[in-house]
């Protein structure tokens, strides 16, 4: 394997970081920041967006599963494209890439454009989310590693916060296309950095190359059912498009299952299916990703098209979710010290539920605003918790085949609940139009995501109740 042998750039043994050392961190860190600002305020921007292009804004729920989708589905490949070709080289492709669509999704002139332009954004994010992390764990080999990781998915959490804020202030005082143009000053700052400080690494001991065909059946399985499901309610649930989008979609993801596990090296270790424990706390994460995926998109259509608060009012209102999940994340890992982690998530579930219940049955902004930084303080526990514990449920040879199949599995689900999400919500509603003023419907389709965490909560207290980790785990 070649690494970076030391810390170099003027780093010192008492974990001091010299000037290159900076410069690697910030360069990982901008992209860390950069995505999650760039989707924790695209959302905000869902209304505006539809006005424009004259679409209700539930049809734009494609901005994210289809990003979503992309993601997803090449998360693992992007991971191993870089320990195969080098990991500088694969993040500076990405960044590039996310450049390049990011202009497309700009000068988008009509809803087709814009979303296919996310898909590229997704597929280009998948060699950057995974890899900006491992650069700097393969360039720091010292007792600063943790210290560094640290300041990078600060970065990310930072990202998270702002997001809501900028993505309100630009939809309301410039444009929604400003939000795509401001990510070219963050990739071309972390290219130039990447380029000329950070030295390439790669994993000469990685086999297996990522095999193209697996990765389209996957991705094309699970977008065949998500177009199904989407388009079910306009087709017809019994029309020939709808039941032939749902059976090719599941033949599709048929023949990947079929690929994948016999390639040398899969992209999803299904033996690890049999860990009944990895299950459950892999499902808990999920399920609270899915729940948290419908708030942040429904609760910003309901903000603006229901209470009539402009984009940055919304912002502002979404900067206490933020920072609650900010909060979640970071206190979940002092709690775990102290509290058996299962523990923690089976609280954390309930904690999400009985607050986003309560959420709907809020009038007044003041007393909304509260509640929703409860609802994401118990959501970024989850996050946090299930993340860490379902590594410890695992052998170390197959920590990054977990955290692989974790990872894929959050994010085509909540590619998923979008997509089904918007259609109950139209359902319900009974009109696609008016859909996204109906705030009772929102109301109830949220109430439905609470009693899912709800009951997520005491699935997991029933499967972890009495059993300890593994020692060593």
């Amino acid at each position: 394997m070649t690494r970076h042998a030391n810390a170099g750039g003027g780093g010192t043994s008492r974990g001091r970081f010299g000037r290159r050392d900076r410069a690697v961190i910030a360069a990982a860190g901008i992209c860390m920041l950069l995505v999650q600002m760039d989707f924790f305020a695209l959302n905000l921007m869902l209304p505006v967006i539809g006005r424009d292009f004259h679409t209700p804004a539930t049809n734009l729920q494609w901005l994210f599963s289809g990003s979503m989708l992309a993601l997803g589905a090449l998360l693992i490949t992007g991971g191993r494209a870089a320990d195969l070709w080098g990991r500088k080289r694969v993040l500076v492709t990405g960044l590039t890439g996310y450049a390049l669509a990011s202009v497309g999704c700009a000068v988008a002139p009509n809803p087709a454009w814009l979303i296919a332009g996310r898909v590229v954004q997704g597929c280009t994010t998948a060699l950057v989310f995974p890899v900006a992390v491992a650069v700097v764990t393969a360039y720091f080999q010292d007792a600063r590693q943790g210290r560094a990781v640290a300041i990078v998915i600060t970065c990310g959490t930072i990202g998270t916060i702002v997001g809501p804020v900028v993505g309100g202030a630009l939809a309301e005082h410039v444009s929604w296309r400003a939000l795509f143009l401001l990510n070219l000053p963050f990739c071309l700052t972390a290219i130039v950095l990447l380029l000329r400080h950070v030295p390439e690494t790669r994993d000469e001991q990685a086999g297996g190359r990522p095999a193209p065909p697996s990765v389209l059946t996957l991705a094309g399985g699970v977008a065949g059912i998500l177009i199904g499901v989407d388009q079910g309610r306009r087709w017809g649930w019994d029309s020939a498009a709808t039941l032939g989008c749902l059976a090719a979609g599941v033949a599709l993801l048929g023949v990947f299952l079929r690929i994948d596990q016999r390639s040398e090296r899969p992209l999803l270790d299904l033996g690890l299916l049999r860990n009944r424990l990895f299950v459950a706390v892999a499902l808990a994460g999920t399920l609270s990703n899915m729940v948290h995926a419908l708030v942040n998109l429904f609760s910003a259509i309901y903000l603006q098209q229901v209470r009539g608060l402009s984009p940055l009012g919304s912002g502002l209102v979404f900067l206490a979710l933020s920072v609650g999940l900010g909060v979640g994340n970071y206190s979940s890992g002092h709690l775990a010290e102290r509290i058996r982690p299962e523990t923690l998530i089976v609280g954390g579930l309930l904690l999400s539920g009985v607050s986003l219940f309560t959420l709907t049955w809020m009038t007044d902004l003041a007393a909304y605003t509260a509640v929703f930084a409860v609802v994401g303080l118990g959501g970024g526990a989850v996050w946090a918790l299930a993340n860490v514990t379902t590594q410890s449920y695992v052998e170390p040879g197959r920590l990054a085949a977990a955290s692989g199949l974790f990872l894929t599995t959050i994010v085509l689900f909540g590619a998923v609940t979008l997509a089904v999400g918007s259609t109950l919500l139209e359902a319900i509603s009974g009109s696609e139009v008016h859909a996204a003023f109906d705030g009772p419907a929102i109301d109830t389709l949220l109430r439905g995501a609470a009693l899912l965490s709800v009951l997520g909560s005491a699935a997991l207290m029933l499967v972890t109740r009495g059993r300890r980790r593994p020692a060593g785990g």
